[in-house]
Protein backbone atom coordinates (compact mmCIF):
# COMPACT_ATOMS: atom_id res chain seq x y z
CA UNK A 1 0.00 0.00 0.00
CA UNK A 2 1.32 3.39 -0.67
CA UNK A 3 3.04 5.41 1.92
CA UNK A 4 1.73 8.97 1.90
CA UNK A 5 4.30 11.75 2.14
CA UNK A 6 2.28 14.68 2.36
CA UNK A 7 3.37 17.40 5.20
CA UNK A 8 5.96 15.03 6.47
CA UNK A 9 3.28 12.33 7.77
CA UNK A 10 2.94 8.84 7.10
CA UNK A 11 -0.59 7.66 7.15
CA UNK A 12 -2.03 4.41 5.70
CA UNK A 13 -5.60 4.11 4.28
CA UNK A 14 -8.10 1.86 5.50
CA UNK A 15 -10.00 1.20 2.80
CA UNK A 16 -8.23 -1.68 0.06
CA UNK A 17 -7.72 -0.08 -3.31
CA UNK A 18 -9.86 -1.37 -6.33
CA UNK A 19 -9.02 -4.38 -7.86
CA UNK A 20 -7.50 -4.26 -11.47
CA UNK A 21 -8.35 -6.24 -14.36
CA UNK A 22 -8.26 -10.23 -13.76
CA UNK A 23 -5.82 -10.59 -16.03
CA UNK A 24 -3.17 -8.98 -14.00
CA UNK A 25 -3.00 -11.49 -12.10
CA UNK A 26 -3.55 -14.53 -15.14
CA UNK A 27 -1.44 -18.03 -14.55
CA UNK A 28 -0.55 -18.40 -18.00
CA UNK A 29 -1.33 -15.00 -19.66
CA UNK A 30 0.81 -12.01 -18.97
CA UNK A 31 -1.31 -8.88 -20.49
CA UNK A 32 0.59 -6.15 -21.50
CA UNK A 33 0.53 -3.03 -19.07
CA UNK A 34 -2.16 -0.54 -20.66
CA UNK A 35 -1.26 2.88 -19.62
CA UNK A 36 -3.68 5.95 -20.27
CA UNK A 37 -1.52 9.40 -20.91
CA UNK A 38 -3.88 12.75 -20.53
CA UNK A 39 -2.65 15.46 -22.70
CA UNK A 40 -0.49 13.39 -24.39
CA UNK A 41 -0.12 15.33 -27.42
CA UNK A 42 1.59 18.26 -25.46
CA UNK A 43 5.04 19.16 -24.70
CA UNK A 44 5.89 16.94 -21.48
CA UNK A 45 2.93 14.56 -22.49
CA UNK A 46 4.80 13.52 -25.74
CA UNK A 47 8.05 13.00 -24.42
CA UNK A 48 6.84 10.95 -21.50
CA UNK A 49 4.93 8.86 -24.44
CA UNK A 50 8.40 8.50 -26.14
CA UNK A 51 9.80 7.01 -23.02
CA UNK A 52 6.67 3.96 -22.69
CA UNK A 53 6.57 3.17 -25.64
CA UNK A 54 10.17 2.40 -25.66
CA UNK A 55 9.19 -0.64 -23.21
CA UNK A 56 7.96 -3.49 -25.65
CA UNK A 57 5.23 -4.73 -22.38
CA UNK A 58 3.68 -1.07 -22.57
CA UNK A 59 0.42 -0.11 -24.71
CA UNK A 60 -0.34 3.79 -24.49
CA UNK A 61 -3.52 5.27 -24.96
CA UNK A 62 -3.08 9.17 -25.42
CA UNK A 63 -6.19 11.48 -25.15
CA UNK A 64 -6.06 15.18 -25.73
CA UNK A 65 -7.82 17.97 -27.44
CA UNK A 66 -6.01 19.69 -29.26
CA UNK A 67 -6.01 22.78 -27.16
CA UNK A 68 -2.34 23.40 -26.82
CA UNK A 69 -0.95 19.90 -27.70
CA UNK A 70 -0.28 18.77 -31.58
CA UNK A 71 -0.77 15.72 -33.02
CA UNK A 72 2.51 16.33 -34.93
CA UNK A 73 4.55 15.60 -31.31
CA UNK A 74 3.25 12.18 -31.52
CA UNK A 75 3.29 11.84 -34.92
CA UNK A 76 6.41 8.96 -34.94
CA UNK A 77 4.02 6.46 -32.98
CA UNK A 78 1.25 7.05 -34.68
CA UNK A 79 -0.67 3.72 -36.21
CA UNK A 80 2.27 1.81 -33.96
CA UNK A 81 -0.04 -1.57 -32.77
CA UNK A 82 0.77 -0.35 -29.12
CA UNK A 83 -0.49 3.01 -29.51
CA UNK A 84 -3.81 4.87 -29.73
CA UNK A 85 -4.76 8.37 -30.19
CA UNK A 86 -8.08 9.36 -29.02
CA UNK A 87 -9.32 13.22 -29.73
CA UNK A 88 -11.54 13.95 -26.25
CA UNK A 89 -12.00 16.44 -23.74
CA UNK A 90 -10.89 15.39 -19.93
CA UNK A 91 -13.82 17.43 -18.79
CA UNK A 92 -16.18 14.76 -20.78
CA UNK A 93 -16.09 10.86 -19.06
CA UNK A 94 -13.79 8.69 -20.56
CA UNK A 95 -14.73 5.06 -20.93
CA UNK A 96 -11.30 2.91 -21.02
CA UNK A 97 -10.13 -0.44 -19.81
CA UNK A 98 -6.03 0.83 -18.61
CA UNK A 99 -4.21 -0.25 -15.64
CA UNK A 100 -2.34 3.25 -15.48
CA UNK A 101 -3.44 6.80 -15.95
CA UNK A 102 -0.95 10.04 -16.24
CA UNK A 103 -3.20 12.54 -15.65
CA UNK A 104 -1.44 15.20 -17.41
CA UNK A 105 -4.26 17.55 -19.34
CA UNK A 106 -4.02 21.12 -18.69
CA UNK A 107 -2.92 24.37 -20.36
CA UNK A 108 0.21 25.00 -18.44
CA UNK A 109 1.38 28.50 -20.24
CA UNK A 110 0.01 31.78 -18.82
CA UNK A 111 -0.90 32.86 -22.05
CA UNK A 112 -3.12 29.71 -22.66
CA UNK A 113 -4.76 29.54 -19.54
CA UNK A 114 -5.47 32.94 -19.36
CA UNK A 115 -7.25 33.29 -22.52
CA UNK A 116 -9.87 30.67 -21.26
CA UNK A 117 -9.36 30.67 -17.61
CA UNK A 118 -12.85 28.99 -17.05
CA UNK A 119 -12.06 25.90 -19.15
CA UNK A 120 -8.62 25.97 -17.76
CA UNK A 121 -10.32 25.47 -14.30
CA UNK A 122 -12.41 22.67 -15.69
CA UNK A 123 -10.14 20.88 -16.57
CA UNK A 124 -8.01 20.94 -13.58
CA UNK A 125 -11.57 19.89 -11.20
CA UNK A 126 -13.94 18.18 -13.64
CA UNK A 127 -11.01 16.61 -15.83
CA UNK A 128 -9.62 15.26 -12.40
CA UNK A 129 -13.12 14.03 -10.92
CA UNK A 130 -13.42 11.85 -14.33
CA UNK A 131 -9.95 10.88 -14.42
CA UNK A 132 -10.24 9.46 -10.77
CA UNK A 133 -14.24 7.98 -11.49
CA UNK A 134 -11.78 6.05 -14.23
CA UNK A 135 -9.54 4.88 -12.07
CA UNK A 136 -12.01 4.05 -9.18
CA UNK A 137 -13.88 1.57 -12.10
CA UNK A 138 -10.80 -0.05 -13.53
CA UNK A 139 -8.83 -0.37 -10.17
CA UNK A 140 -5.94 2.04 -12.21
CA UNK A 141 -3.47 3.52 -10.62
CA UNK A 142 -3.28 7.74 -11.21
CA UNK A 143 -0.56 10.03 -11.59
CA UNK A 144 -1.60 13.60 -11.03
CA UNK A 145 1.25 16.43 -12.28
CA UNK A 146 0.68 19.06 -10.01
CA UNK A 147 2.45 21.95 -10.37
CA UNK A 148 4.84 24.49 -8.46
CA UNK A 149 2.18 27.44 -8.82
CA UNK A 150 0.44 25.67 -5.84
CA UNK A 151 3.15 27.61 -3.81
CA UNK A 152 2.23 30.54 -5.16
CA UNK A 153 4.30 34.09 -4.46
CA UNK A 154 6.06 32.03 -1.93
CA UNK A 155 7.54 32.99 1.87
CA UNK A 156 9.91 30.23 2.05
CA UNK A 157 12.95 29.28 0.10
CA UNK A 158 13.49 27.15 -1.68
CA UNK A 159 9.89 25.08 -1.44
CA UNK A 160 8.94 21.69 0.59
CA UNK A 161 6.09 19.63 0.00
CA UNK A 162 4.91 20.38 3.46
CA UNK A 163 4.62 24.39 2.81
CA UNK A 164 1.04 25.28 2.02
CA UNK A 165 1.52 27.93 0.08
CA UNK A 166 0.54 31.81 -0.55
CA UNK A 167 -1.97 31.96 -3.28
CA UNK A 168 -4.15 34.58 -4.33
CA UNK A 169 -7.37 32.56 -4.92
CA UNK A 170 -9.18 35.57 -7.38
CA UNK A 171 -5.76 36.55 -9.54
CA UNK A 172 -5.08 35.90 -12.95
CA UNK A 173 -3.59 33.36 -12.27
CA UNK A 174 -5.95 31.34 -9.69
CA UNK A 175 -7.55 29.01 -12.42
CA UNK A 176 -4.35 27.34 -12.71
CA UNK A 177 -3.07 27.58 -9.31
CA UNK A 178 -6.16 27.17 -7.61
CA UNK A 179 -7.49 24.73 -10.07
CA UNK A 180 -4.37 22.57 -9.65
CA UNK A 181 -4.60 22.71 -5.77
CA UNK A 182 -8.52 21.40 -6.22
CA UNK A 183 -6.98 18.25 -8.61
CA UNK A 184 -4.83 17.67 -5.45
CA UNK A 185 -7.48 17.92 -2.71
CA UNK A 186 -9.39 15.50 -5.09
CA UNK A 187 -6.54 13.00 -5.39
CA UNK A 188 -6.13 12.50 -1.72
CA UNK A 189 -10.03 12.59 -1.17
CA UNK A 190 -10.41 9.84 -3.59
CA UNK A 191 -7.56 8.01 -1.90
CA UNK A 192 -9.10 8.13 1.43
CA UNK A 193 -12.40 7.64 0.81
CA UNK A 194 -12.71 4.91 -2.01
CA UNK A 195 -8.53 3.40 -1.52
CA UNK A 196 -7.42 4.77 -5.30
CA UNK A 197 -3.90 4.54 -5.77
CA UNK A 198 -2.74 7.77 -6.29
CA UNK A 199 0.66 9.38 -7.15
CA UNK A 200 1.38 13.51 -7.14
CA UNK A 201 4.54 14.87 -8.89
CA UNK A 202 4.75 18.86 -8.30
CA UNK A 203 6.44 19.74 -11.68
CA UNK A 204 8.55 22.68 -11.90
CA UNK A 205 9.78 24.97 -14.36
CA UNK A 206 10.23 22.40 -17.55
CA UNK A 207 11.87 23.41 -21.04
CA UNK A 208 12.87 21.16 -24.25
CA UNK A 209 12.18 20.45 -27.93
CA UNK A 210 8.36 20.89 -29.08
CA UNK A 211 7.75 23.74 -26.61
CA UNK A 212 5.10 26.12 -28.05
CA UNK A 213 6.98 28.74 -29.69
CA UNK A 214 6.10 31.89 -28.07
CA UNK A 215 3.52 30.53 -25.27
CA UNK A 216 4.48 32.87 -22.60
CA UNK A 217 6.97 30.81 -20.65
CA UNK A 218 10.46 32.46 -20.45
CA UNK A 219 12.93 30.07 -21.99
CA UNK A 220 10.65 29.49 -25.23
CA UNK A 221 10.12 33.37 -25.32
CA UNK A 222 14.01 34.24 -25.08
CA UNK A 223 14.86 31.58 -27.51
CA UNK A 224 12.38 32.16 -30.01
CA UNK A 225 13.65 35.43 -29.78
CA UNK A 226 17.00 35.38 -29.78
CA UNK A 227 16.82 33.03 -33.11
CA UNK A 228 14.46 35.60 -34.69
CA UNK A 229 17.15 38.58 -33.79
CA UNK A 230 14.64 40.61 -31.37
CA UNK A 231 15.27 41.82 -28.30
CA UNK A 232 14.90 39.59 -25.05
CA UNK A 233 12.14 40.80 -23.32
CA UNK A 234 12.63 40.52 -19.07
CA UNK A 235 10.08 41.37 -16.84
CA UNK A 236 10.79 43.66 -14.15
CA UNK A 237 12.43 43.48 -11.60
CA UNK A 238 14.53 40.73 -13.54
CA UNK A 239 15.18 39.19 -10.01
CA UNK A 240 12.77 37.00 -10.22
CA UNK A 241 14.10 33.36 -9.99
CA UNK A 242 13.66 30.46 -11.94
CA UNK A 243 14.74 26.78 -11.80
CA UNK A 244 14.83 24.60 -15.03
CA UNK A 245 14.03 21.23 -15.11
CA UNK A 246 15.25 19.38 -18.67
CA UNK A 247 12.56 17.16 -20.02
CA UNK A 248 14.10 13.83 -19.88
CA UNK A 249 14.68 14.24 -16.49
CA UNK A 250 11.47 15.53 -15.79
CA UNK A 251 10.12 12.48 -17.61
CA UNK A 252 12.25 10.33 -15.95
CA UNK A 253 11.40 11.57 -12.19
CA UNK A 254 7.85 11.27 -12.84
CA UNK A 255 7.94 7.56 -14.08
CA UNK A 256 9.47 6.73 -10.84
CA UNK A 257 7.15 8.43 -8.94
CA UNK A 258 4.45 6.21 -10.61
CA UNK A 259 6.29 2.95 -10.50
CA UNK A 260 6.99 3.51 -6.76
CA UNK A 261 5.30 3.02 -3.06
CA UNK A 262 4.65 7.03 -2.22
CA UNK A 263 1.35 8.62 -3.05
CA UNK A 264 3.28 12.30 -2.69
CA UNK A 265 3.41 15.00 -3.32
CA UNK A 266 6.74 15.47 -3.73
CA UNK A 267 8.47 18.42 -6.08
CA UNK A 268 10.37 16.96 -9.28
CA UNK A 269 12.16 19.83 -10.78
CA UNK A 270 15.69 21.04 -10.94
CA UNK A 271 17.04 23.42 -7.76
CA UNK A 272 19.41 24.87 -10.30
CA UNK A 273 18.27 28.73 -9.87
CA UNK A 274 18.52 31.45 -12.38
CA UNK A 275 17.62 35.22 -12.13
CA UNK A 276 15.43 36.15 -15.14
CA UNK A 277 18.49 38.41 -15.82
CA UNK A 278 20.89 35.55 -15.63
CA UNK A 279 18.70 33.27 -17.99
CA UNK A 280 18.62 36.22 -20.38
CA UNK A 281 22.61 36.52 -20.30
CA UNK A 282 22.86 32.56 -20.89
CA UNK A 283 20.69 32.70 -23.78
CA UNK A 284 22.15 35.88 -25.56
CA UNK A 285 25.56 34.12 -25.18
CA UNK A 286 25.09 31.01 -26.28
CA UNK A 287 22.32 32.05 -29.37
CA UNK A 288 22.53 35.70 -30.26
CA UNK A 289 25.23 37.54 -28.92
CA UNK A 290 24.08 40.42 -31.06
CA UNK A 291 20.33 41.08 -29.49
CA UNK A 292 19.39 43.53 -26.75
CA UNK A 293 18.05 42.90 -23.90
CA UNK A 294 15.06 45.54 -22.67
CA UNK A 295 12.97 45.33 -19.64
CA UNK A 296 8.96 45.05 -19.89
CA UNK A 297 6.43 45.72 -17.10
CA UNK A 298 5.19 42.48 -15.54
CA UNK A 299 2.31 40.43 -15.14
CA UNK A 300 0.18 40.21 -11.96
CA UNK A 301 0.93 37.74 -9.45
CA UNK A 302 4.33 36.62 -10.59
CA UNK A 303 6.00 34.62 -7.99
CA UNK A 304 9.33 36.64 -7.25
CA UNK A 305 11.44 33.44 -6.18
CA UNK A 306 10.85 29.54 -7.09
CA UNK A 307 12.83 26.67 -6.35
CA UNK A 308 12.48 22.87 -5.36
CA UNK A 309 13.79 20.90 -2.41
CA UNK A 310 14.40 18.12 -3.83
CA UNK A 311 15.40 15.71 -0.60
CA UNK A 312 12.32 13.83 -1.01
CA UNK A 313 12.64 13.10 -4.91
CA UNK A 314 16.01 11.84 -4.07
CA UNK A 315 15.40 9.96 -0.61
CA UNK A 316 12.20 8.14 -1.80
CA UNK A 317 12.67 8.02 -5.69
CA UNK A 318 16.40 8.14 -6.01
CA UNK A 319 16.05 10.61 -8.48
CA UNK A 320 17.35 13.96 -9.25
CA UNK A 321 18.38 15.44 -12.46
CA UNK A 322 21.48 15.16 -14.86
CA UNK A 323 21.41 17.88 -17.71
CA UNK A 324 22.31 21.37 -16.93
CA UNK A 325 20.81 24.90 -18.45
CA UNK A 326 23.86 24.86 -20.71
CA UNK A 327 24.03 21.62 -22.06
CA UNK A 328 19.65 21.60 -22.41
CA UNK A 329 19.34 24.82 -24.36
CA UNK A 330 21.37 23.67 -27.38
CA UNK A 331 19.01 21.19 -28.06
CA UNK A 332 15.91 23.08 -27.90
CA UNK A 333 17.78 25.70 -30.11
CA UNK A 334 18.27 23.36 -33.02
CA UNK A 335 14.28 22.27 -32.58
CA UNK A 336 12.98 25.71 -32.39
CA UNK A 337 15.46 26.48 -36.04
CA UNK A 338 13.88 23.65 -37.42
CA UNK A 339 10.37 24.77 -37.03
CA UNK A 340 10.97 28.42 -37.59
CA UNK A 341 13.36 27.69 -40.83
CA UNK A 342 15.65 29.96 -39.36
CA UNK A 343 19.33 28.74 -39.71
CA UNK A 344 22.69 29.38 -37.39
CA UNK A 345 24.78 32.37 -38.82
CA UNK A 346 28.12 31.45 -39.62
Amino acid sequence: MAKEVSNGQSHVTTKPPPEPSPLRRAKFFKANMRILVTGGAGFIGSHLVDRLMENEKNEVIVVDNYFTGSKDNLRQWIGHPRFELIRHDVTEPLLVEVDQIYHLACPASPIFYKYNPVKTIKTNVIGTLNMLGLAKRVGARILLTSTSEVYGDPLVHPQTEDYWGNVNPIGVRSCYDEGKRVAETLMFDYHRQHGIEIRIARIFNTYGPRMNIDDGRVVSNFLAQAIRDEPLTVQLPGTQTRSFCYVSDMVDGLIRLMEGDNTGPINIGNPGEFTMLELAETVKEMINPEVKIVSVENTPDDPRQRKPDITKAKELLGWEPKIKLRDGIPLMEDDFRKRLGILRKN
